[in-house]
């Protein structure tokens, strides 16, 4: 099992060595597309081999992904899904040849489970425990799902647009569901800014070699399930277009390694709403203008495909490809007949794929070629009171979705780190616990969370990673100084600040043994309401101040935190 041996630049060919989740730039060119290198004659052997004993997941492929050992920590399975021969949807349109993919099958019914996967895998190699990510919903839920297995604490910005149920299912994971009402592309911006302010890992989508690398396996797989041989087309719906990216960078590999005898045409489908691909390609464009989303299919609305679409634009030029929207109501339509046909209920999002096929046939672009269509998602509803009422913040940026000036960014992300820190309250007493919480509430938008006993205050203090810890001494069965022992013993909890509030009589011995381990100290009885809001105030903010003056990398300062 092996990293790669080195980046290349897509563009001159200059190579320079391999670091994760750093967006590196060729020094000879200036270009920030650079794809990682393998030992790929080392890989054909395996191939050719069969590759015996490899699980049927996407780690089969484990030699061409940038983990050294993924199988070590025991994550989520995703990929190795399956290739299906359509029937009876590929009648009504008179096509024999068409062949879905179904990514449907993964942890969380979307290939973007895919890209989670290695990218948290990626994290756990580098000892980064905390990211932030801005999805348009599937991504958001696969990371999730993802780090919640691996214990990595993920914040996560969707816009306002983003189907309630994926909101929510992000949160029942344990994500911090951040709520945009702006566009995805402001959302990915404030996502950036607050990641920067906690010096916390962003995922940087296309530009993040584990991201991208990840959907490469579907190529694989694809070529594999076909008996070594590659498909004539393979076609998906896009939003920002990392997807086919990674997709076709397998190919490329599999081309390269002599293994298949062409690279398959490429068909990009998007959303009329939003398909700023497909203006620039219908155009004869290499680059793409971007638009204001205008669509009810949240999950494709990237208004600013940036580099991305001139990459694609590059492949489908090369191997031969077209780019076409449909309307919402197309992909609705495409979406009924899908489930009445093929038995297979498929979200919005992947009914666009399907109802541009059928487009690109009706105009002879596609003839009786072989193809795969990726086909992914799924809803999820959740009730809302599985996850009670604190699942998500909202932040406020326009009420249109027109782009907002750059100070009101600024004024949001103000607004998200008071509403983003979290306190935790550790007391038995219902009343002394609500008068607690009030008091912070009257003056600051904390998000204030409760629990009533010892041991439920430390599950809780080990989901959320609370700011701040407010803690009773005299509870039952487990005592607050107990708590306050185990929250350092634990290298996830061991920095969390604590603030005791308490109606016990403080010993020395007390003292003594609290020493070194809390903010500060509060009698329930002489309590000021000034003064703990204040040291509330002061013991959060180190935690929620970035420190870029340093010069350090946020991903450095992440990793040695956890050690």
């Amino acid at each position: 099992m092996t990293r790669p041996l080195s980046l290349e630049c897509a563009a001159c060919g200059s190579q320079q060595e391999y670091q994760p989740f750093v967006v590196a730039v060729c020094p000879s060119c200036g270009s920030d597309w650079l794809e990682p290198r393998y030992d790929y004659a080392a890989f054909k052997r395996e191939l050719l081999r069969g590759l015996p004993g490899r699980p049927s997941n996407l780690w089969r492929y484990h030699d061409v992904l940038p983990v050294e050992n993924p199988l070590a920590y025991d994550l989520n399975s995703a990929g190795g899904t399956p290739l299906q021969l359509s029937r009876r949807y590929a009648k009504t349109f008179g096509h024999e040849r068409i062949y879905i993919k179904d990514e449907r099958h993964g942890p969380t019914s979307s290939f973007k489970d895919r890209q989670a996967a290695v990218s948290v895998a990626a994290m756990l190699e580098a000892g980064i425990h905390e990211c932030v990510l801005a999805s348009t919903g599937n991504a958001a839920v696969a990371y999730a799902s993802a780090c919640a297995r691996a214990g990595i604490k993920l914040w996560v910005f969707m816009t306002s647009l983003v189907p309630q149920e994926k909101l929510r299912e992000t949160a029942l994971f344990g994500a911090e569901v951040i709520k945009v009402s702006g566009t995805y592309d402001q959302a990915k911006q404030i996502a950036a800014d607050f990641a920067a302010r906690r010096g916390l890992l962003l995922d940087r989508g296309a530009k993040s070699v584990p991201a991208r690398e990840a959907f490469k396996t579907i190529a694989y797989e694809i070529v594999e399930q076909l008996g070594w041989r590659a498909p004539d087309w393979y076609i998906q719906a896009v939003s920002g277009g990392l997807g086919p990216l990674g997709v076709y960078h397998g190919f490329h590999e599999l081309f390269a390694m002599g293994l298949i005898d062409r690279v398959p045409s490429l068909g990009v489908i998007q959303a009329d709403g939003c398909a700023p691909m497909v203006h620039a390609f219908k155009s004869g464009r290499d680059t793409a203008t971007p638009v204001i989303p205008e669509t009810r299919i949240a999950i494709l609305s990237t208004g600013d495909p940036g580099r991305p679409y001139t990459h694609l634009w590059q492949i489908a030029r090369q191997h031969g490809g077209a780019m076409e929207s449909v309307s919402d109501r197309e992909a609705f339509d495409a979406m009924l007949k899908l489930a009445k046909t093929e038995g297979m209920a498929v979200e919005p999002a992947a009914a666009v794929a399907f109802a541009g096929l059928e487009k690109l046939a009706a105009q002879n672009i596609i003839g009786q070629d072989q193809l795969v269509v990726n086909c992914s998602g799924h809803t999820f509803p959740v009730e809302k009171h599985v996850l009670g009422e604190q699942w998500g913040v909202d932040v406020h940026l326009s009420d249109d979705q027109r782009p907002v000036p750059r100070e009101g960014l600024l004024a949001a992300l103000e607004q998200l780190d008071e509403k983003t820190t979290t306190v935790l309250l550790i007391d038995d007493n219902s009343n002394d616990a609500l008068l607690i919480r009030r008091l912070l509430e009257a003056k600051k938008s904390y998000r204030v969370f409760h629990a009533a006993k010892g041991s439920d205050g430390l599950r809780e203090a080990r989901y959320r990673l609370p700011d701040l810890i407010i803690c009773d001494l005299t509870m039952p069965e487990v005592d607050g100084f107990t708590v306050i022992e185990e929250l350092r013993r634990d290298k996830r909890t061991r920095e969390i600040p604590v603030i005791v509030v308490s109606a016990k009589d403080i010993t020395h011995d007390d003292r003594r043994r609290l020493s070194g381990h809390i903010e500060a100290l509060y009698q329930k009885g002489s309590l000021s309401p000034k003064a703990l809001v204040d040291q509330v105030v002061q013991a959060v903010s180190p935690r929620r101040a970035a420190s870029p003056e340093s010069g350090e990398p946020a991903e450095s300062r992440v990793a040695r935190t956890e050690e």
